[in-house]
């Protein structure tokens, strides 16, 4: 994020993150420039891939070993080894071996944490609910009506027997919108080096308030207090895979998908790309390895029942059409690259993701949301503060849900629209308890609401935000399908 690292909430989320040594040059065949080369580097963890089962993946761990490098955790189920090591080396010496696929780096910068803090803006919470018996602040709830959450919870509030896993910053569960929906049974972090950590404590929000507003979006009670949620009945799990540094490193995020694979969650939320590359180009044999992993991960927990819901991205970036990124690698020294088809943003573009583009209460593409041909699933409300501000009371065009300390903030950006998709997700699994993650991503396409592409996109007028929306039989590049609707999901015989 370039506000937590989240997706990213970066840009577009309210929030704002707060925002080396050189070495001396030592002539080659001195006693110093040996030791300078044999000294140790910083402590880096790395993806190590190899075929999944039992006997290769137990190989692989003795050979890690016996080049001085640390096990972390094993997924056998996929053939993912994640491990540390403080030589320099390590991979290069690794990918010799005939036991491993591919090794790579999982992040640029050593393993330590910092301090970033996500700051929302907060909301006025009136003393009592409205006469009606809506929640207190449904009048500003603009993104739930647009999508026609009111009308859905006339016929359903969701299942308890679905559950939607939040890999996020945590959730904050004495919320009193969110307590009551919040499975602690399902529920962990994989922020420990990609250890499942099932702890009460390991998995609330301690930095930011990123996956508690998310959580909301989707499952906040309809009980009187403060907001309601598009699925209010279904269950939440907080996984969180997201570090105080506010980096959701390939190792958290493969934890988190296979945590949810082994617990057959039915939909995950995804409102982050995954650090340290904006894009991991599977030229570079670190990046092609992260995306070997993740993918593997992605695909088990898919297999498992899981439809998984992301983030388009707040850069306003043809994902169709990529040709520089100016920001990676995010954890140490961002340098412009080149970037083409071969690139992918993890985990949006890999197969079967749900990607979720950006609208604002106009349903029109937000000014920040990224988006392309093919690549965009469906739109969702995520806000838009510049350009469509709706008719509420507070008149605040973000999206408003939970925060941490039983409050209320707005923020806006794909991560915002992204848990709406969930939502209705959530709702699809609840009237459909048949369908698996293919025909549950069939039906979000089916049910929403069509929308064609502007002649010209330049919400600002003076040409700051061009970007261009491309068409085909199936939908187009800015909202996918069209803009979901809660409504039709509520029905199973509307779809």
């Amino acid at each position: 994020m370039s506000v937590p690292r989240i997706r990213r909430t970066r840009t577009a989320a309210l929030g704002l993150a707060l925002a080396t040594a050189g070495a001396i040059a030592l002539p080659s065949g001195t006693a110093a420039a040996a030791g300078a080369a044999d000294a140790p580097g910083p402590l880096l963890s790395y993806v190590v891939n190899t075929k999944a089962n039992h006997g290769q993946v137990k190989k692989a761990e003795r050979e890690i070993a016996a080049l001085g490098g640390t096990v972390v955790v094993s997924y056998e189920q996929i053939g993912v080894v994640v491990a540390r090591s403080t030589d320099k080396d390590f991979a290069a010496k690794l990918r010799s071996s005939k036991t491993v696929d591919s090794v790579g780096a999982s992040r640029t910068a050593g393993i330590v944490q910092s301090n970033d803090v996500e700051v929302a803006e907060p909301a006025a919470v009136p003393t009592a609910a409205p006469a009606d018996g809506s929640e207190p602040l449904w009048a500003n709830q603009w993104d739930m009506r647009k999508i026609g959450v009111d009308k859905a919870h006339e016929k359903t509030l969701g299942s308890r027997r679905v559950v939607v896993g939040v890999l996020d910053s945590g959730i904050d569960a004495t919320h009193e919108d969110l307590a009551p929906n919040v499975d602690a049974s399902l529920s962990a972090s994989c922020i420990n080096g990609g250890k499942a950590d099932t702890s009460w404590q390991s998995w609330q929000p301690t930095s930011s308030d990123h996956g508690t507003h998310v959580a909301g979006t989707i499952a906040a009670a309809k009980n009187g207090k403060g907001i309601e949620g598009i699925a209010p009945n279904v269950r939440l799990a907080a996984v969180k895979v997201v570090d105080d540094g506010g980096f959701i490193y390939p190792e958290y995020a493969i934890c988190g998908f296979m945590w949810a694979g082994e617990h057959h969650f039915q939909v995950t939320n995804n409102s982050y790309y995954i650090d340290p590359w904006l894009f991991n180009c599977k030229t570079d044999p670190d990046q092609a390895a992260i995306v070997t992993a993740v993918k593997r991960a992605v695909a088990f927990s898919q297999r498992n029942g899981v439809l998984s819901v992301a983030a388009a991205g707040n850069e306003n970036i043809d994902l169709a059409h990529k040709t520089t990124d100016t920001t990676s690698p995010d954890d140490t020294t961002p340098a412009p690259r080149p970037i083409d088809d071969n690139c992918v943003s993890l985990p949006t573009e890999l197969p079967g993701i749900v990607v979720t583009t950006s609208v604002g209460d106009k349903g029109d593409k937000s000014f920040y949301s990224s988006y392309g041909l093919g690549k965009a699933t469906v739109a969702a409300p995520g806000g838009d503060s510049r350009y469509q501000l709706p008719d509420t009371p507070d008149k605040n065009g973000r999206v408003l849900s939970t925060v941490r300390g039983n409050k209320y903030a707005y923020m806006q950006g794909t991560s915002m629209a992204s848990p709406h998709a969930a939502g209705v997700a959530a709702l699809l699994a609840s009237t459909h308890p048949w369908a698996g993650p293919d025909e549950l991503r069939a039906m979000l396409q089916h049910q929403a609401d069509d929308h064609s592409c502007p002649a010209t996109f330049d919400p600002s007028g003076d040409g700051a935000w061009k970007a261009v929306c491309e068409t085909s039989g199936h939908g187009n590049g800015f909202y996918g399908a069209g803009i979901v609707n809660a409504d039709k999901a509520a029905d199973w015989w509307r779809l």
